[in-house]
């Protein structure tokens, strides 16, 4: 499907981005990079994308969505083992990257003059054999928590159509909507958010910078940043940072994502949005769904704090209990089943699989546990595997975290382990951490368990991936 969101369609004079270069990207640049890298790369072809949050990559990324071409985006900061471990796997005809490339990074690409530059990104050939694509395929995403695996989604451009237009119609956006750019692009949150106002036709405020930076945050004053987003991580920032105190007068909304708000910094960001007239909005997806699934309306923030809420418009959720029935009674847990033609077409593991259709028939099994109230909300409890057996209980290993974040609120909490052994990573995000004895004690009197059960590790930070999600794969080598 090319072309999903009608960029040749749209008045080439409107602006699609502020960058923070003070460059000015219109809808017809948009439509003239398809043109261009369509003249470059001949006939459909599957694109390396290296994405920073920059015209360059932004275009490339709508320039492949106008001309057909079917873009892989990889985060520009990406591990040089991991990406040539998908160039040899996936041996793409192309590989899109931005000009200021580290070194280590640099060595792993193909050495070939470009084919074209595009706002300080470099088109460069790749494999010379191209892999078939199914007529369908318009995108693909890496899977969350996919460091150092070559399994991709597979994404139509009806599915990305489809969640915009439900993204729309929830958060209620149209082209006065300015949003700034939190997240990396590769990221399918950061993706979305892009999607979702290209379908507003809305402009973007387009930056690389961190939260943490005077920069970032005087864009967002002197553009009129409307939404701010973000994982758990960005809000604990945001929070820290005085985001209550600032002068942002545009500022409409705020959503999050990407795993599950603490609920006392649920409970805190929806009192100062309704304080200040201003919509906070919880979010529920994976990248499997293009990738949301469900949402907390911002008039429920509040009363319905800690739930994920309800399925997006088009979408639809059911329960299943461990034999594949239904659950249909409120207050139980199950694991959390979605529908909707957002879901992708399936999986990608080698070159093979990219000329598959749909797979998954519109169906998702999330692979999260949760639990329905009598009004129809949800609430996630954890993931189906991310459970321990400690003496013959049955331990949940997120709402684990969520308990000692909430105990003990100086310190930061990641759990993994064995049966009969959980191991309880602490790292430092405040004064007055709790020793390990206090740690132990607590989860003890919990779980009405032995103290021995646990063993405490501290480290001086808990290990991020770019989105802000704990990488437990890594803390097997600290």
């Amino acid at each position: 499907m090319k072309d999903p969101f009608g960029i040749q369609e749209c008045e080439a004079g409107r602006l699609l981005a502020v960058c923070e270069t003070g460059e000015r990207l219109c809808y017809g640049d948009a439509a003239e990079a398809g043109a261009a890298l369509g003249r470059a790369m001949g006939e459909r072809a599957l694109v390396f994308l290296l994405c920073d949050n920059s015209p360059g990559s932004l275009l490339g990324y709508l320039g492949c969505l106008v001309c057909g071409a079917v873009p892989l985006l990889l985060d520009a900061h990406i591990a040089p083992d991991l990406l040539r471990e998908l160039i040899q796997t996936y041996r793409p005809a192309f590989l899109l990257v931005p000009q200021t490339l580290p070194g280590e990074t640099r060595a792993v690409l193909p050495a070939a003059q470009p084919l074209l530059s595009l706002h300080g990104s470099l088109l460069l050939p790749g494999a010379e054999e191209r892999a078939a694509l199914h007529p369908q395929l318009s995108l693909l995403l890496t899977t969350s928590g996919s460091t150092g695996s070559p399994k991709l989604v597979r994404l139509s451009g009806e599915n990305l159509l489809a969640n915009a237009r439900s993204i729309c119609q929830y958060l209620e956006l149209d082209e006065t909507e300015r949003p700034i750019t939190v997240l990396p692009m590769s990221y399918s949150y950061g993706m979305s958010i892009i999607n979702s106002h290209l379908l507003a036709r809305a402009a973007l405020l387009l930056t690389g910078r961190s939260v943490t930076e005077q920069e970032f945050w005087r864009m967002a004053k002197e553009e009129g940043a409307t939404s701010l987003v973000g994982v758990p991580y960005t809000y604990k920032m945001y929070r820290r940072l005085g985001l209550f105190e600032m002068e942002l007068p545009q500022l409409r909304y705020l959503t999050q994502a990407g795993g599950k708000l603490p609920v006392a910094l649920h409970r805190e960001f929806a009192q100062w949005a309704q304080r200040t007239g201003r919509r906070f909005y919880v979010m529920y997806g994976q990248t499997e769904a293009s990738p949301r699934m469900g949402y907390l309306p911002a008039a429920r923030a509040l009363d319905k704090c800690g739930s994920m809420g309800i399925p997006v418009p088009g979408g639809r959720f059911w329960l299943e209990d461990g034999t594949g029935g239904e659950i249909r009674q409120p207050d139980e847990v199950g694991e959390l089943v979605y529908e909707g033609s957002n879901v992708a077409m399936g999986y990608a593991q080698q070159p093979g699989d990219l000329a598959k259709g749909d797979e998954w028939g519109g169906v998702l099994h999330t692979g999260d546990m949760a639990s329905r109230d009598a009004e129809g909300f949800y609430s996630i409890v954890g993931r189906k595997k991310r459970f321990l057996k400690l003496f013959g209980n049955r331990v949940n290993l997120d709402e684990t975290e969520r308990m000692l974040a909430a105990r003990f609120p100086a310190a930061e909490f990641a759990c993994t382990g064995r049966d009969d052994r959980m191991i309880v990573y602490l790292a430092p995000q405040g004064e007055a951490l709790p020793t390990d004895a206090q740690v132990k004690e607590y989860l003890a009197g919990e779980m009405r368990l032995a103290a021995r059960a646990f063993e405490i590790r501290r480290l001086d930070a808990i290990p991020k991936s770019e989105a802000g999600k704990t990488l437990y794969s890594a803390l097997a080598a600290v």
